[in-house]
């Protein structure tokens, strides 16, 4: 049964294929984590995943969605991400974290508070982008990068590698989906720009390579780096411009992987509201398994992953190395425990739980 089956990385051999993806949990207080995430993340390593990856970490405090977003722009925030990783580390759990920065969807309402931009005097801050597009109508305008912006983006993300190197982190994923700072550079539907940053492919995809450029600077060889990309904007062309797609996704990879990135996570949209997204069970391992192909790099698949069979299926087939797990995460925190039994595959429970094993 190959889901079960280690995959290697660089230094870290991961115990099996099923990861915990990063889902945000709104729930940090001036971008620190506290019990709730100490549990939340934890129960999922406990649960059997060979890596559990934390949600969307701001590398600075405009880079967040929302006020409740986790952080790594201070030792604050760095002290209190050590007992976590710790324990997700105790559990035999590879402890990964995604960095990111939201760019224009940033200074948002929690989801259960309605999710929209915060209205002005309620903890609202500036926010930044390739170009002063709004994300939707009713949405605060972005204020443009400027050179200077747009070095303290880079410096940021690789200041965020290196504490979370010192938080405990054994991998670190770089945002580049669904519709945050850098999807917006890469999509020509957000970035209008005509520098260096914007028009071409390669000036489009330059920030990104930047940023991970920066972080590998500071991680450690033996450690590997991921990139979460949506593999494209479900827009084939708006007014006449196209939406980013899955050619120039495999293209991206081929590059990125000379940066050091060992893994494509693959994702998709998020850039432009109200789009049509053919939504059902599986519906972007197809691009995860192009990628793979076509970019000659490692990928995780992700999105509407619910079934043990379905899980193995996509490694067998070579669709994917790795499966991400989110919302059926959510549901049940030892989906892999259950994935193994259903499919007669062996995951040794801790100690603590072997009676009922």
């Amino acid at each position: 049964m190959e889901l079960f089956t280690p995959f290697a990385q660089r230094s870290l051999t991961l115990r099996n294929r099923i990861v915990v993806a990063p889902m945000c949990q709104y729930s940090a207080t001036d971008g620190v984590p506290d019990d709730w995430h100490l549990v939340h993340l934890g129960s999922r390593a406990v649960g059997g995943a060979a890596a559990v990856v934390a949600e969307a970490t701001a590398v600075s405090p405009e880079g967040r969605i929302s006020p409740g977003d986790t952080g790594l722009w201070n030792e604050a925030q760095v002290a209190a991400w050590q007992p976590i990783t710790a324990f997700i580390r105790s559990q035999g759990a590879v402890a990964g974290v995604q960095l990111a920065h939201a760019g224009r969807k940033a200074s948002a309402q929690r989801p259960w508070e309605g999710g929209g931009p915060l209205p002005a005097g309620q903890g609202n801050w500036t926010t930044v982008a390739p170009s002063a597009i709004p994300f939707d109508q009713g949405w605060h305008t972005p204020q443009a990068l400027d050179e200077a912006g747009l070095r303290k983006v880079v410096d940021d993300f690789r200041a965020a590698a290196k504490r979370a190197l010192a938080a405990g982190f054994q991998l670190v994923e770089v945002h580049a989906a669904h519709g945050y700072l850098l999807h917006q550079f890469l999509s020509p539907l957000s970035n209008h720009r005509t520098d260096a940053y914007g028009g071409s492919f390669e000036n489009r995809t330059r920030l990104v390579r930047e940023v991970l450029a920066a972080v590998r600077e500071v991680w450690p060889e033996l450690l590997p780096v991921w990139l979460r990309i949506s593999a494209t904007d479900w827009v084939a062309e708006k007014d006449g411009v196209h939406g980013w797609n899955v050619e120039e996704s495999v293209r991206l990879a081929r590059e990125v992987k000379s940066l050091g990135v060992d893994l494509i996570d693959v994702s998709s949209g998020g850039l432009v509201p109200h789009v049509k997204i053919p939504v059902g069970p599986g519906y972007q391992v197809p691009f995860a398994a192009r990628i793979r192909r076509e970019g000659d790099i490692a990928t995780g698949a992700v999105g509407l992953i619910t079934e043990s069979a379905q899980a193995a299926g996509i490694v067998e087939k070579g669709e994917a190395d790795l499966v991400l797990i989110a919302r059926e995460s959510l549901r049940d925190p030892y989906f892999p425990r259950r994935a193994a039994q259903e499919l007669g595959a062996s995951l040794v429970a801790p100690v603590q739980y072997q009676r009922a094993w």
